[in-house]
C-alpha cells in the first residue's frame, strides 16, 4: 500500500513573498506538487489557464462550492478564489505532498475540513518592510495598499493558528527553515 501523501498550506499577507518561497521549494524538492487554483477573476498578461490558475465565471465556482468541488474558498478584492477538491485528493491517495499558497480564510476551512494538514505562516520582518514591498511592485492604488496592509495586520493576529510561522526577512533563511520542518534537512 502507498503511504499517504501530505498536504501543506503557505498563509501569509499579500506581498509577504509567499511566491517565491513556494517558488524555490517547488524548484529544490520536486516531491512537492502546486495545487492549481480556481478563480473568477480575469487572466493577467501571461497567465495560463490550467497552470496559473483555473479561470471560470461566477456561476460555474458557485456551482463548484454548490457541489463540493472545493476544498477551500473565498472572496478577495471582489473574486473568488478556491482549491479543487479531486486533484488534491487524488495527489495525497498516492502518496504525493501537496502545496497550496492561499489566504488565512482558506487555511482555516483547511484546518477544519483536512485537521492532519500543516498550516505555515509566513511573516514580513515588520509592517514597514511590507509596505515597502508592495509599493515596489508598482502594482496598486495608494489606496488598495493601505487596505493590504489593514488586512496584512487581521492576519498577522491569527498566525498563531498555525502549526509553524516563519519570518520572510531573508530567503534563503527562510527556506531553510521551511526544508526543516517539511523534510527534517539538518
Amino acid at each position: 500500500m502507498v503511504s499517504q501523501g501530505r498536504l501543506i498550506v503557505i498563509t501569509g499577507p499579500s506581498g509577504v513573498g509567499k511566491g517565491t518561497l513556494v517558488r524555490q521549494l517547488l524548484e529544490r524538492h520536486r516531491q512537492l506538487h502546486l495545487s492549481v487554483s480556481v478563480t473568477t477573476r480575469p487572466p493577467r498578461p501571461g497567465e495560463i489557464d490550467g497552470k496559473h490558475y483555473y479561470f471560470v465565471d461566477r456561476d460555474r465556482f458557485e456551482e463548484m462550492v454548490q457541489n463540493g468541488e472545493l476544498l477551500e474558498w473565498a472572496e478577495f478584492a471582489g473574486n473568488y478564489y478556491g482549491t479543487p477538491l479531486d486533484p488534491v485528493k487524488k495527489r495525497i491517495e498516492a502518496g504525493e505532498s501537496v502545496l497550496l499558497e492561499i489566504e488565512l480564510i482558506g487555511a482555516r476551512q483547511i484546518r477544519e475540513r483536512f485537521p492532519q494538514a500543516q498550516l505555515i505562516f509566513i511573516h514580513p520582518p515588520s509592517m514597514l518592510e511590507l509596505e515597502r514591498r508592495l509599493r515596489s511592485r508598482a502594482q496598486d492604488s495608494d489606496e488598495a495598499i493601505a487596505k493590504r496592509l489593514k488586512r496584512a495586520a487581521e492576519e498577522i493576529n491569527a498566525a498563531k493558528e498555525f502549526d509553524l510561522e516563519v519570518v520572510n526577512d531573508n530567503l534563503d533563511q527562510a527556506i531553510k527553515q521551511l526544508e526543516n520542518v517539511l523534510f527534517a534537512v539538518v
